[in-house]
Protein backbone atom coordinates (compact mmCIF):
# COMPACT_ATOMS: atom_id res chain seq x y z
CA UNK A 1 0.00 0.00 0.00
CA UNK A 2 1.53 3.30 -1.13
CA UNK A 3 -1.19 5.58 0.25
CA UNK A 4 -4.75 5.48 1.60
CA UNK A 5 -8.07 7.04 0.65
CA UNK A 6 -7.84 9.27 3.72
CA UNK A 7 -4.39 10.53 2.74
CA UNK A 8 -5.54 11.23 -0.84
CA UNK A 9 -8.66 13.07 0.35
CA UNK A 10 -6.50 15.18 2.71
CA UNK A 11 -4.36 16.13 -0.28
CA UNK A 12 -7.50 17.03 -2.26
CA UNK A 13 -8.74 19.13 0.65
CA UNK A 14 -5.45 21.03 0.87
CA UNK A 15 -5.13 21.41 -2.91
CA UNK A 16 -1.98 19.27 -3.09
CA UNK A 17 -3.35 16.18 -4.90
CA UNK A 18 -1.62 15.24 -8.15
CA UNK A 19 -4.32 14.22 -10.63
CA UNK A 20 -3.83 13.05 -14.23
CA UNK A 21 -6.07 11.55 -16.88
CA UNK A 22 -5.67 7.93 -17.97
CA UNK A 23 -4.08 9.06 -21.23
CA UNK A 24 -1.55 11.19 -19.34
CA UNK A 25 -0.75 8.30 -17.00
CA UNK A 26 0.50 6.18 -19.90
CA UNK A 27 3.42 8.53 -20.60
CA UNK A 28 4.23 8.96 -16.90
CA UNK A 29 4.56 5.20 -16.33
CA UNK A 30 6.50 4.76 -19.59
CA UNK A 31 9.06 7.38 -18.57
CA UNK A 32 9.33 6.74 -14.82
CA UNK A 33 7.98 3.24 -14.18
CA UNK A 34 4.98 2.20 -12.05
CA UNK A 35 6.79 2.52 -8.68
CA UNK A 36 7.64 6.18 -9.15
CA UNK A 37 4.20 6.85 -10.67
CA UNK A 38 2.51 5.25 -7.65
CA UNK A 39 4.47 7.54 -5.32
CA UNK A 40 3.86 10.73 -7.31
CA UNK A 41 0.33 10.37 -8.71
CA UNK A 42 -2.69 10.39 -6.39
CA UNK A 43 -5.66 9.99 -8.77
CA UNK A 44 -6.16 8.92 -12.39
CA UNK A 45 -9.40 10.07 -14.03
CA UNK A 46 -11.25 8.14 -16.74
CA UNK A 47 -14.20 8.84 -19.00
CA UNK A 48 -16.54 7.34 -21.55
CA UNK A 49 -19.44 8.80 -23.53
CA UNK A 50 -21.55 6.54 -25.70
CA UNK A 51 -24.92 4.85 -26.12
CA UNK A 52 -26.00 3.17 -22.90
CA UNK A 53 -29.30 1.50 -23.69
CA UNK A 54 -29.89 0.12 -20.20
CA UNK A 55 -30.58 3.55 -18.72
CA UNK A 56 -33.58 5.44 -17.44
CA UNK A 57 -35.00 7.65 -14.69
CA UNK A 58 -37.34 7.37 -11.73
CA UNK A 59 -39.62 10.42 -11.42
CA UNK A 60 -42.04 11.52 -8.71
CA UNK A 61 -44.70 14.04 -9.74
CA UNK A 62 -46.39 14.69 -6.40
CA UNK A 63 -50.13 14.25 -5.89
CA UNK A 64 -52.79 15.92 -8.00
CA UNK A 65 -56.01 17.32 -6.54
CA UNK A 66 -58.06 15.15 -6.49
CA UNK A 67 -55.40 12.38 -6.36
CA UNK A 68 -54.70 9.92 -9.18
CA UNK A 69 -53.02 6.50 -9.13
CA UNK A 70 -51.55 5.96 -12.58
CA UNK A 71 -52.29 2.77 -14.43
CA UNK A 72 -50.70 4.03 -17.63
CA UNK A 73 -48.84 7.27 -18.31
CA UNK A 74 -46.99 8.87 -21.19
CA UNK A 75 -44.27 11.52 -21.23
CA UNK A 76 -44.27 13.33 -24.57
CA UNK A 77 -46.14 10.25 -25.89
CA UNK A 78 -43.47 7.85 -24.62
CA UNK A 79 -45.08 5.14 -22.50
CA UNK A 80 -43.45 5.12 -19.05
CA UNK A 81 -43.63 2.23 -16.60
CA UNK A 82 -45.89 2.77 -13.60
CA UNK A 83 -46.07 -0.28 -11.36
CA UNK A 84 -44.73 1.73 -8.41
CA UNK A 85 -46.56 3.98 -5.97
CA UNK A 86 -49.38 6.21 -7.20
CA UNK A 87 -47.40 8.99 -8.90
CA UNK A 88 -43.97 7.45 -9.45
CA UNK A 89 -42.75 6.15 -12.78
CA UNK A 90 -39.67 4.81 -14.53
CA UNK A 91 -38.94 5.90 -18.09
CA UNK A 92 -36.46 3.83 -20.07
CA UNK A 93 -34.33 5.34 -22.83
CA UNK A 94 -35.14 2.68 -25.44
CA UNK A 95 -38.91 3.04 -25.15
CA UNK A 96 -40.14 4.67 -28.37
CA UNK A 97 -42.93 7.21 -28.68
CA UNK A 98 -46.26 5.70 -29.68
CA UNK A 99 -46.76 8.18 -32.51
CA UNK A 100 -43.12 8.67 -33.59
CA UNK A 101 -41.33 5.33 -33.37
CA UNK A 102 -37.63 5.41 -34.32
CA UNK A 103 -37.68 9.23 -34.20
CA UNK A 104 -38.24 9.94 -30.50
CA UNK A 105 -38.03 7.99 -27.28
CA UNK A 106 -37.21 7.91 -23.60
CA UNK A 107 -33.65 9.11 -24.13
CA UNK A 108 -34.96 12.22 -25.86
CA UNK A 109 -37.41 12.83 -23.00
CA UNK A 110 -34.61 12.68 -20.42
CA UNK A 111 -32.41 15.03 -22.45
CA UNK A 112 -35.24 17.56 -22.79
CA UNK A 113 -36.14 17.20 -19.10
CA UNK A 114 -32.55 17.95 -18.05
CA UNK A 115 -32.51 20.88 -20.49
CA UNK A 116 -35.40 22.46 -18.58
CA UNK A 117 -37.96 22.00 -21.34
CA UNK A 118 -41.62 21.37 -20.44
CA UNK A 119 -42.70 17.73 -20.74
CA UNK A 120 -46.28 16.68 -21.40
CA UNK A 121 -47.66 14.22 -18.84
CA UNK A 122 -50.73 12.26 -19.87
CA UNK A 123 -52.06 9.57 -17.56
CA UNK A 124 -55.07 7.35 -16.97
CA UNK A 125 -56.22 5.49 -13.88
CA UNK A 126 -58.46 2.73 -12.60
CA UNK A 127 -60.14 4.94 -10.05
CA UNK A 128 -60.48 4.04 -6.38
CA UNK A 129 -62.07 5.73 -3.37
CA UNK A 130 -58.76 7.27 -2.34
CA UNK A 131 -57.62 7.98 -5.93
CA UNK A 132 -60.80 9.19 -7.66
CA UNK A 133 -59.23 11.07 -10.63
CA UNK A 134 -59.59 9.07 -13.84
CA UNK A 135 -57.17 10.91 -16.14
CA UNK A 136 -54.84 13.88 -16.31
CA UNK A 137 -53.15 15.89 -19.08
CA UNK A 138 -50.62 18.47 -17.94
CA UNK A 139 -47.09 19.80 -18.39
CA UNK A 140 -44.15 19.88 -15.99
CA UNK A 141 -40.44 20.75 -15.87
CA UNK A 142 -37.68 19.12 -13.88
CA UNK A 143 -38.05 21.80 -11.19
CA UNK A 144 -41.65 20.69 -10.60
CA UNK A 145 -40.59 17.16 -9.66
CA UNK A 146 -39.98 16.01 -6.10
CA UNK A 147 -37.42 13.48 -7.25
CA UNK A 148 -35.68 12.88 -10.56
CA UNK A 149 -33.20 10.02 -10.23
CA UNK A 150 -31.12 8.74 -13.12
CA UNK A 151 -30.96 4.98 -12.50
CA UNK A 152 -29.04 2.98 -15.09
CA UNK A 153 -28.89 -0.81 -14.63
CA UNK A 154 -26.07 -1.37 -17.16
CA UNK A 155 -23.54 1.33 -18.05
CA UNK A 156 -19.84 1.75 -18.87
CA UNK A 157 -19.16 -1.58 -20.57
CA UNK A 158 -15.51 -2.52 -20.06
CA UNK A 159 -15.13 -3.02 -23.82
CA UNK A 160 -17.23 -3.71 -26.92
CA UNK A 161 -16.89 -5.89 -29.99
CA UNK A 162 -16.37 -4.43 -33.46
CA UNK A 163 -19.39 -5.11 -35.69
CA UNK A 164 -19.32 -5.87 -39.43
CA UNK A 165 -21.85 -7.22 -41.92
CA UNK A 166 -21.08 -10.03 -44.39
CA UNK A 167 -24.52 -10.12 -46.04
CA UNK A 168 -25.77 -8.54 -49.25
CA UNK A 169 -28.14 -6.15 -47.48
CA UNK A 170 -27.75 -3.23 -45.08
CA UNK A 171 -28.34 -4.10 -41.42
CA UNK A 172 -29.82 -1.63 -38.93
CA UNK A 173 -28.57 -2.52 -35.45
CA UNK A 174 -27.74 -1.12 -32.00
CA UNK A 175 -24.21 -0.88 -33.43
CA UNK A 176 -25.55 1.47 -36.10
CA UNK A 177 -26.01 1.07 -39.82
CA UNK A 178 -23.81 -1.77 -41.09
CA UNK A 179 -23.25 -1.72 -44.84
CA UNK A 180 -23.34 -4.94 -46.91
CA UNK A 181 -20.30 -6.96 -47.98
CA UNK A 182 -18.15 -5.63 -45.13
CA UNK A 183 -18.79 -2.07 -46.28
CA UNK A 184 -17.95 -0.58 -42.88
CA UNK A 185 -17.18 -1.45 -39.25
CA UNK A 186 -18.46 0.05 -36.00
CA UNK A 187 -17.10 -0.16 -32.49
CA UNK A 188 -17.83 1.52 -29.15
CA UNK A 189 -15.95 2.63 -26.05
CA UNK A 190 -13.08 4.96 -25.23
CA UNK A 191 -10.30 2.38 -25.05
CA UNK A 192 -7.57 3.42 -22.61
CA UNK A 193 -9.89 6.05 -21.10
CA UNK A 194 -12.68 3.58 -20.37
CA UNK A 195 -13.30 3.37 -16.59
CA UNK A 196 -13.41 -0.40 -16.12
CA UNK A 197 -10.43 -0.90 -18.41
CA UNK A 198 -8.31 0.99 -15.87
CA UNK A 199 -9.36 -1.12 -12.89
CA UNK A 200 -10.53 -4.44 -14.34
CA UNK A 201 -10.10 -6.22 -10.98
CA UNK A 202 -12.35 -3.68 -9.20
CA UNK A 203 -9.82 -2.85 -6.48
CA UNK A 204 -11.31 0.65 -6.19
CA UNK A 205 -14.69 0.33 -7.91
CA UNK A 206 -17.66 -1.02 -6.00
CA UNK A 207 -20.84 -0.18 -4.12
CA UNK A 208 -20.68 3.44 -3.02
CA UNK A 209 -17.90 4.59 -5.37
CA UNK A 210 -18.50 8.27 -6.19
CA UNK A 211 -18.37 8.96 -9.94
CA UNK A 212 -18.99 11.56 -12.64
CA UNK A 213 -22.43 10.76 -14.08
CA UNK A 214 -24.20 12.74 -16.77
CA UNK A 215 -22.40 15.95 -15.83
CA UNK A 216 -23.18 15.62 -12.12
CA UNK A 217 -22.14 13.41 -9.23
CA UNK A 218 -23.37 9.84 -9.12
CA UNK A 219 -22.63 6.56 -7.40
CA UNK A 220 -21.99 2.94 -8.29
CA UNK A 221 -24.71 0.87 -6.61
CA UNK A 222 -23.60 -2.55 -7.81
CA UNK A 223 -22.49 -4.59 -10.79
CA UNK A 224 -24.49 -3.94 -13.93
CA UNK A 225 -26.80 -6.42 -15.55
CA UNK A 226 -24.97 -8.86 -17.84
CA UNK A 227 -21.83 -8.22 -15.75
CA UNK A 228 -19.33 -10.60 -17.35
CA UNK A 229 -15.82 -9.83 -16.09
CA UNK A 230 -14.57 -13.31 -16.98
CA UNK A 231 -14.69 -12.33 -20.66
CA UNK A 232 -13.72 -8.68 -20.17
CA UNK A 233 -17.28 -7.33 -20.34
CA UNK A 234 -17.78 -5.87 -16.87
CA UNK A 235 -20.64 -3.38 -16.37
CA UNK A 236 -21.87 -0.98 -13.69
CA UNK A 237 -25.24 -0.22 -12.05
CA UNK A 238 -25.21 3.54 -11.37
CA UNK A 239 -27.51 6.28 -10.08
CA UNK A 240 -27.46 10.02 -9.53
CA UNK A 241 -29.56 13.16 -9.09
CA UNK A 242 -30.90 14.09 -12.53
CA UNK A 243 -31.46 17.68 -11.36
CA UNK A 244 -27.69 18.17 -11.07
CA UNK A 245 -26.90 16.79 -14.52
CA UNK A 246 -26.40 18.39 -17.92
CA UNK A 247 -27.82 17.69 -21.36
CA UNK A 248 -24.25 17.97 -22.64
CA UNK A 249 -23.63 14.54 -21.11
CA UNK A 250 -27.13 13.03 -21.50
CA UNK A 251 -28.13 13.03 -25.16
CA UNK A 252 -31.07 11.24 -26.73
CA UNK A 253 -30.16 9.31 -29.86
CA UNK A 254 -32.28 7.71 -32.59
CA UNK A 255 -30.93 4.87 -34.74
CA UNK A 256 -32.39 4.44 -38.21
CA UNK A 257 -34.78 1.46 -38.31
CA UNK A 258 -33.56 0.26 -34.91
CA UNK A 259 -34.85 2.54 -32.20
CA UNK A 260 -33.91 5.03 -29.52
CA UNK A 261 -31.31 5.20 -26.79
CA UNK A 262 -29.27 7.76 -24.87
CA UNK A 263 -25.61 8.75 -24.81
CA UNK A 264 -24.49 8.96 -21.19
CA UNK A 265 -21.23 10.33 -19.78
CA UNK A 266 -19.51 8.30 -17.06
CA UNK A 267 -16.17 9.07 -15.43
CA UNK A 268 -14.53 7.26 -12.52
CA UNK A 269 -11.55 8.44 -10.47
CA UNK A 270 -9.02 5.68 -9.73
CA UNK A 271 -7.04 6.35 -6.53
CA UNK A 272 -3.43 5.21 -6.94
CA UNK A 273 -3.14 3.24 -3.73
CA UNK A 274 -0.27 1.04 -4.88
CA UNK A 275 2.14 0.21 -7.67
CA UNK A 276 -0.24 -2.34 -9.15
CA UNK A 277 -2.94 0.31 -9.76
CA UNK A 278 -0.35 2.64 -11.29
CA UNK A 279 0.52 -0.10 -13.78
CA UNK A 280 -3.12 -0.92 -14.57
CA UNK A 281 -4.09 2.72 -15.19
CA UNK A 282 -1.31 3.00 -17.76
CA UNK A 283 -2.95 0.51 -20.10
CA UNK A 284 -2.56 1.36 -23.80
CA UNK A 285 -5.09 1.08 -26.61
CA UNK A 286 -3.00 -1.61 -28.30
CA UNK A 287 -3.28 -3.77 -25.16
CA UNK A 288 -7.10 -3.73 -25.15
CA UNK A 289 -8.09 -6.67 -27.34
CA UNK A 290 -11.55 -7.25 -28.75
CA UNK A 291 -13.30 -9.29 -31.47
CA UNK A 292 -14.46 -8.40 -34.95
CA UNK A 293 -17.88 -10.02 -35.10
CA UNK A 294 -20.16 -10.73 -38.07
CA UNK A 295 -23.60 -9.26 -37.29
CA UNK A 296 -24.83 -10.74 -40.56
CA UNK A 297 -25.40 -13.96 -38.60
CA UNK A 298 -28.51 -13.34 -36.47
CA UNK A 299 -27.49 -15.66 -33.65
CA UNK A 300 -26.27 -15.10 -30.11
CA UNK A 301 -22.93 -16.78 -30.86
CA UNK A 302 -22.02 -14.78 -33.94
CA UNK A 303 -18.79 -15.84 -35.65
CA UNK A 304 -15.61 -14.05 -34.59
CA UNK A 305 -13.72 -13.15 -37.75
CA UNK A 306 -10.55 -11.75 -36.21
CA UNK A 307 -9.02 -10.19 -33.09
CA UNK A 308 -8.29 -6.47 -33.09
CA UNK A 309 -7.35 -3.77 -30.58
CA UNK A 310 -8.43 -0.23 -29.81
CA UNK A 311 -5.35 1.29 -31.43
CA UNK A 312 -6.38 -0.21 -34.76
CA UNK A 313 -10.02 0.72 -34.21
CA UNK A 314 -9.20 4.36 -33.40
CA UNK A 315 -7.06 4.52 -36.55
CA UNK A 316 -10.25 4.70 -38.61
CA UNK A 317 -9.94 1.44 -40.51
CA UNK A 318 -9.42 -2.26 -39.87
CA UNK A 319 -7.81 -4.92 -42.02
CA UNK A 320 -10.08 -7.89 -42.69
CA UNK A 321 -9.55 -10.61 -45.29
CA UNK A 322 -6.85 -8.51 -46.92
CA UNK A 323 -9.17 -5.48 -47.23
CA UNK A 324 -9.04 -2.12 -45.51
CA UNK A 325 -12.51 -1.43 -44.08
CA UNK A 326 -13.53 2.00 -42.86
CA UNK A 327 -14.13 1.88 -39.12
CA UNK A 328 -15.93 4.45 -36.98
CA UNK A 329 -16.90 4.78 -33.34
CA UNK A 330 -20.37 4.81 -31.86
CA UNK A 331 -18.89 6.69 -28.90
CA UNK A 332 -17.37 10.16 -28.67
CA UNK A 333 -13.68 10.16 -27.79
CA UNK A 334 -13.84 13.96 -27.62
CA UNK A 335 -16.50 13.82 -24.87
CA UNK A 336 -14.69 10.99 -23.05
CA UNK A 337 -11.56 13.14 -22.87
CA UNK A 338 -13.62 16.11 -21.74
CA UNK A 339 -15.21 14.03 -18.94
CA UNK A 340 -11.79 12.82 -17.71
CA UNK A 341 -10.48 16.40 -17.80
CA UNK A 342 -13.54 17.86 -16.06
CA UNK A 343 -13.39 15.24 -13.32
CA UNK A 344 -9.68 15.99 -12.93
CA UNK A 345 -10.46 19.70 -12.44
CA UNK A 346 -13.21 18.94 -9.90
CA UNK A 347 -10.71 16.98 -7.81
CA UNK A 348 -7.96 19.59 -8.17
CA UNK A 349 -10.40 22.32 -7.10
CA UNK A 350 -11.42 20.37 -3.99
CA UNK A 351 -15.00 19.83 -5.23
CA UNK A 352 -14.86 16.04 -5.48
CA UNK A 353 -13.63 13.51 -2.92
CA UNK A 354 -13.09 9.78 -3.25
CA UNK A 355 -15.17 7.07 -1.58
CA UNK A 356 -13.73 3.68 -0.68
CA UNK A 357 -16.29 1.09 -1.85
CA UNK A 358 -18.44 -0.47 0.85
CA UNK A 359 -18.17 -3.68 -1.15
CA UNK A 360 -16.16 -4.40 -4.27
CA UNK A 361 -17.75 -5.86 -7.38
CA UNK A 362 -17.50 -9.56 -8.23
CA UNK A 363 -14.63 -10.49 -10.52
CA UNK A 364 -16.00 -13.93 -11.40
CA UNK A 365 -19.62 -14.41 -12.40
CA UNK A 366 -21.36 -17.06 -14.45
CA UNK A 367 -22.92 -15.23 -17.38
CA UNK A 368 -25.91 -17.20 -18.66
CA UNK A 369 -27.88 -17.10 -21.88
CA UNK A 370 -31.67 -17.08 -21.78
CA UNK A 371 -33.31 -20.38 -20.87
CA UNK A 372 -35.61 -21.23 -23.76
CA UNK A 373 -38.29 -23.85 -23.25
CA UNK A 374 -39.52 -23.87 -26.84
CA UNK A 375 -37.43 -24.56 -29.90
CA UNK A 376 -36.76 -21.72 -32.32
CA UNK A 377 -36.79 -22.74 -35.97
CA UNK A 378 -34.24 -21.36 -38.40
CA UNK A 379 -34.39 -21.08 -42.17
CA UNK A 380 -31.97 -24.00 -42.56
CA UNK A 381 -34.52 -26.20 -40.74
CA UNK A 382 -37.29 -25.52 -43.30
CA UNK A 383 -35.62 -24.58 -46.58
CA UNK A 384 -35.87 -26.79 -49.65
CA UNK A 385 -33.75 -27.14 -52.76
CA UNK A 386 -34.12 -24.24 -55.15
CA UNK A 387 -35.04 -24.93 -58.76
CA UNK A 388 -32.43 -22.97 -60.72
CA UNK A 389 -32.12 -21.65 -64.25
CA UNK A 390 -29.16 -19.76 -65.63
CA UNK A 391 -29.47 -16.13 -66.68
CA UNK A 392 -29.15 -17.03 -70.40
CA UNK A 393 -31.90 -19.66 -70.24
CA UNK A 394 -34.82 -19.62 -72.67
CA UNK A 395 -38.17 -18.45 -71.27
CA UNK A 396 -39.86 -21.60 -72.58
CA UNK A 397 -37.54 -23.82 -70.52
CA UNK A 398 -38.35 -21.82 -67.41
CA UNK A 399 -42.08 -22.12 -68.11
CA UNK A 400 -41.77 -25.88 -68.58
CA UNK A 401 -39.97 -26.26 -65.22
CA UNK A 402 -42.72 -24.33 -63.44
CA UNK A 403 -45.39 -26.60 -64.95
CA UNK A 404 -43.56 -29.92 -64.70
CA UNK A 405 -42.37 -29.42 -61.12
CA UNK A 406 -45.53 -27.67 -59.93
CA UNK A 407 -43.68 -24.72 -58.41
CA UNK A 408 -44.15 -20.95 -58.38
CA UNK A 409 -40.54 -19.72 -58.14
CA UNK A 410 -37.44 -20.26 -60.28
CA UNK A 411 -34.17 -18.82 -58.97
CA UNK A 412 -31.91 -17.33 -61.64
CA UNK A 413 -28.12 -17.61 -61.19
CA UNK A 414 -24.90 -17.47 -63.15
CA UNK A 415 -22.86 -20.64 -63.79
CA UNK A 416 -21.24 -20.37 -60.33
CA UNK A 417 -24.70 -20.38 -58.72
CA UNK A 418 -24.45 -16.73 -57.69
CA UNK A 419 -27.87 -15.12 -57.40
CA UNK A 420 -28.98 -12.96 -60.33
CA UNK A 421 -32.75 -12.80 -59.86
CA UNK A 422 -35.99 -14.68 -59.40
CA UNK A 423 -38.91 -15.51 -61.68
CA UNK A 424 -42.44 -16.42 -60.63
CA UNK A 425 -45.24 -18.14 -62.50
CA UNK A 426 -46.95 -14.75 -62.68
CA UNK A 427 -43.86 -13.27 -64.38
CA UNK A 428 -44.08 -16.00 -67.04
CA UNK A 429 -47.77 -15.23 -67.57
CA UNK A 430 -46.93 -11.54 -68.11
CA UNK A 431 -44.11 -12.49 -70.51
CA UNK A 432 -46.51 -14.52 -72.64
CA UNK A 433 -49.05 -11.70 -72.64
CA UNK A 434 -46.40 -9.16 -73.71
CA UNK A 435 -44.54 -11.44 -76.13
CA UNK A 436 -41.30 -11.05 -74.17
CA UNK A 437 -38.42 -13.11 -75.54
CA UNK A 438 -35.53 -12.59 -73.09
CA UNK A 439 -35.50 -13.99 -69.60
CA UNK A 440 -33.52 -11.03 -68.25
CA UNK A 441 -36.36 -8.74 -69.34
CA UNK A 442 -38.83 -10.31 -66.93
CA UNK A 443 -36.87 -11.41 -63.87
CA UNK A 444 -36.85 -9.51 -60.59
CA UNK A 445 -33.22 -8.48 -60.15
CA UNK A 446 -33.41 -6.83 -56.72
CA UNK A 447 -34.16 -9.94 -54.70
CA UNK A 448 -34.96 -10.07 -51.00
CA UNK A 449 -32.97 -12.99 -49.57
CA UNK A 450 -32.43 -14.89 -46.34
CA UNK A 451 -29.69 -17.04 -44.83
CA UNK A 452 -29.50 -20.43 -43.13
CA UNK A 453 -29.13 -18.92 -39.66
CA UNK A 454 -32.01 -16.46 -39.88
CA UNK A 455 -34.96 -17.28 -37.59
CA UNK A 456 -38.06 -18.23 -39.55
CA UNK A 457 -40.10 -15.46 -37.93
CA UNK A 458 -37.62 -12.93 -39.36
CA UNK A 459 -37.99 -14.52 -42.81
CA UNK A 460 -41.76 -14.39 -42.40
CA UNK A 461 -41.67 -10.67 -41.56
CA UNK A 462 -39.57 -10.03 -44.66
CA UNK A 463 -42.17 -11.69 -46.85
CA UNK A 464 -44.97 -9.72 -45.24
CA UNK A 465 -43.11 -6.41 -45.43
CA UNK A 466 -42.24 -6.79 -49.13
CA UNK A 467 -45.46 -8.61 -50.11
CA UNK A 468 -43.64 -11.61 -51.56
CA UNK A 469 -44.09 -15.36 -51.11
CA UNK A 470 -40.54 -16.78 -51.25
CA UNK A 471 -36.95 -15.96 -50.32
CA UNK A 472 -33.85 -17.46 -51.95
CA UNK A 473 -31.43 -18.71 -49.29
CA UNK A 474 -27.86 -17.54 -49.95
CA UNK A 475 -24.49 -17.93 -48.23
CA UNK A 476 -21.97 -15.17 -47.46
CA UNK A 477 -20.76 -15.25 -51.10
CA UNK A 478 -24.31 -14.77 -52.45
CA UNK A 479 -24.38 -18.34 -53.74
CA UNK A 480 -27.85 -19.90 -53.71
CA UNK A 481 -28.15 -22.77 -51.23
CA UNK A 482 -31.94 -23.19 -51.19
CA UNK A 483 -35.29 -21.43 -51.05
CA UNK A 484 -37.98 -20.97 -48.43
CA UNK A 485 -41.54 -20.06 -49.31
CA UNK A 486 -44.71 -19.11 -47.46
CA UNK A 487 -45.82 -22.73 -47.82
CA UNK A 488 -42.92 -23.96 -45.64
CA UNK A 489 -43.56 -21.20 -43.11
CA UNK A 490 -47.25 -22.12 -42.92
Amino acid sequence: MTKTYQEINEKIRSGEAIVVTAEEMIKIVEENGPKVAADEIDVVTTGTFGPMCSSGAFLNFGHSDPPIKFEHLWLNEVHAYHGNAAVDCYIGVTRMADKRPFEYGGGNVIEELVSGKPIRLRGVSNTTDCYPLGEIDTYFTIDDLNEAILCNPRNAYQRYVCAVNSTERTLYTYMGKLLPNFGNAHYCGAGCLNPLTNDPDYETIGIGTRIFLGGGIGYVIGQGTQHNPNDGFGTLFVKGNLKEMSSEYLRGVNYEQYGTSMFCGVGIPIPILNERLAQKTAIKDEDIITDIVDYGVPRRNRPVLKKTNYKELKRGSITLNGREIKCSSMSSLFRARKIAQELKEWIEDGKFFLNPPAETLPTKTNYKAMRQTSEIKFVKDLKKDAVICYEDCDIQIVANKIINQNINHIVITDREKKLKGIVTSFDITKAVAKNANKLMDIITKRVITTTDNEPVDVASRKMKKHDISALPVVNDKNIVVGIISSEELM
